[in-house]
């Protein structure tokens, strides 16, 4: 483990009880992590630019094509209520 970490303490301050065995598995655990970290940041990355996403990404939008609507009746036809062309609804805050 690159790094020595009292898993023991960390898990006191989060108040987090563990067993000796879990002790043992999430040192090993952490050990792999941290042992993993330092091999990445061993790797030779001088003139690579810093990225957000391993792969260019593009947003995929459609065309904003204006089309027709849904007829007024239509849409009103599976509303519960429906006054004047809209859409009646329980009143709000008690008013009527």
């Amino acid at each position: 483990m690159p790094v020595e970490i009292d898993i023991a303490k960390v898990a006191s301050l989060a108040r987090i009880a563990l067993s000796a065995d879990e002790l043992r598995v999430y040192e090993e655990q952490l050990g792999a992590i941290l042992e993993h970290a330092e091999r990445v940041q061993q790797l030779p990355t001088e003139g690579i630019p810093p990225t957000s996403h391993p792969v260019p990404m593009t947003n995929a939008f459609r065309d904003d094509d204006v089309t027709g609507s849904l007829p007024v009746a239509d849409v009103l036809a599976g509303a519960p209520a429906s006054e004047d062309g809209y859409f009646r609804v329980p009143p709000v805050l008690g008013e009527s």
